[in-house]
């Protein structure tokens, strides 16, 4: 086993960069495109139970906001931590490395006791802001509070997965996502349809197909097979150990957390200009765009341990290497993307309705929404970078910079400009992108070079 555990290590420090990138990244980015096409897969199971499928469907889609925070939470401790840790390895510390790891884990227990108690008890009163009606209401609350009782499994899920990948075993991690994915899939007719379980069903399903994966996580993470293994007597919170996971890992929290916030912004204001067919054309805006967001993110994941690993190490060539490696990939990936968006709209559209006038609004939509995503790929590459080099305020000012700052305001300022007020709001969203990439992009390449001749 030493010498696996060596051999791993060392690959990351002189193997190929673009055969470990995509090493590590082709697993992430299937892990990625399975957790989109289960979470597509659970909502269609939900939508079909017989006479209530639509009240069903649209209570459990109230829960969407607290799901996002709880897994805003699981990453503060995942994302922040998980470089922490690889550039620990790159130093050769690999004791610091599992203390981060230990450390995190029990951050993530805390995190399960406080949220499953705030939220179980506050479940039916934020579901009442969040817009449910004495309708959906039950649906909501019969969905939520099974599935924040299981809280618990997602955020070990979620937020030690990340471990795993960055100690190089994405096959590993990949199966984490497809083991739970799977399982889900599975579960969710049987309880929904045989047992007759409705909506409790699909929460059941879903905790405990997270409760399978949580398992396999720290089998893994305790056995033979990892290099930095969870170890009980490194499980005492140490504030100078588990402090800059956390500032690090804040950048991710604030754009999961804000993700319930800009949903909210751009459904009220489409609502109010353009009734509900601009709303459901924004439904299948978000599911297209996150084919391109998810997969990026994928590549990212691939990316940062190479990134930490060797500027941990003190090489700096191979840091500015894989860098400008995983750059070309999200630019060459998100510029394909944003050409097959423009050139074929109703594609995309027709995927998720048979409906010929929403198809041809949410068409135009498309077209105007993702103007911008080729820039996509600079700005997620440079600041996911910023995290791999363990810049947690810089990431976190760029994680702020486009959902916050710029996006959330054009919302509501653009339309004051425009006489199709529609076209304004959907037009924030390339606005916002570009102008973001630009920032981030001079930003991280003035910086780049500083933050290496610092580490050296």
């Amino acid at each position: 086993m030493k010498t696996n555990h060596s051999s791993n290590t060392r690959d990351m420090g002189t193997g190929s960069i673009p055969k470990l990138l995509a090493q590590l990244a082709i697993p992430a980015v299937i892990a990625q495109i399975i957790n989109l096409l289960y979470n597509i897969v659970d909502r269609i199971y939900i939508g079909h139970i017989p006479e209530v499928g639509a009240s069903a469907l649209t209570g459990v889609g109230l829960f969407v906001p607290i799901l996002m925070l709880i897994n805003a939470f699981a990453m503060l401790a995942g994302s922040g931590g998980a470089p922490r840790a690889a550039i620990a390895m790159g130093r050769k510390d690999l004791n610091t490395a599992e203390k981060i790891v230990a450390n995190c884990f029990s951050l993530l227990l805390l995190f399960a006791v406080v949220l499953t108690t705030v939220f179980y008890v506050s479940a039916p009163t934020l579901l009442r802001m969040f817009g449910a009606s004495d309708v959906t209401l039950p649906y909501a609350v019969d969905y939520a509070r099974i599935y924040i009782l299981g809280s618990i499994f997602v955020l070990i899920v979620m937020g030690m997965n990340p471990f795993i990948t960055t100690q190089g075993f994405a096959k590993i991690s990949m199966l984490t996502t497809v083991i739970g994915a799977v399982i889900n899939i599975i579960l969710d007719p049987i309880f929904i349809f045989v047992f007759d379980m409705g909506v409790k069903g699909a929460a059941l399903a879903t905790v405990l197909s997270q409760a399978v994966g949580a398992v396999w996580i720290l089998r893994f993470l305790t056995g033979k097979q990892t290099i930095l293994r969870l170890k009980k007597e490194n499980m005492k919170p140490d504030s100078a150990v588990f402090g800059p996971c956390l500032a690090l890992g804040i950048s991710t929290f604030v754009m999961l957390s804000t993700e319930s916030l800009l949903s909210v912004s751009f459904t009220s204001s489409l609502s109010r200009y353009g009734g509900d067919l601009a709303v459901g054309a924004m439904t299948i805006i978000t599911s297209v765009s996150q084919l391109a967001t998810m997969p990026l993110q994928g590549i990212c994941q691939g990316g940062q341990p190479i990134i930490s690993y060797n500027f941990g190490a003190g090489n700096s060539e191979r840091v500015r290497k894989a860098f400008f490696t995983q750059f070309k990939v999200c630019v060459c990936y998100t510029a394909l993307f944003w050409m097959i968006s423009m050139l074929f709209p109703q594609v995309f559209a027709g995927i998720f309705t048979e409906d010929s006038k929403l198809v041809e609004y949410a068409s135009w939509a498309l077209r105007i929404y993702m103007a911008g995503i080729f820039s996509l790929g600079f700005q997620i590459c440079c600041q996911q970078s910023f995290m791999a080099l363990g810049q947690a305020k810089v990431s976190l000012l760029l994680a702020c910079l486009r959902k916050i700052v710029l996006l959330i305001p054009l919302i509501f300022v653009l339309p004051m400009f425009f006489e199709n007020k529609v076209f304004a709001v959907f037009l924030a969203e390339p606005v916002s992108d570009i102008t973001a990439a630009l920032v981030t992009t001079i930003t991280f390449l003035k910086l780049f070079n500083k933050i290496l001749k610092k580490e050296q």
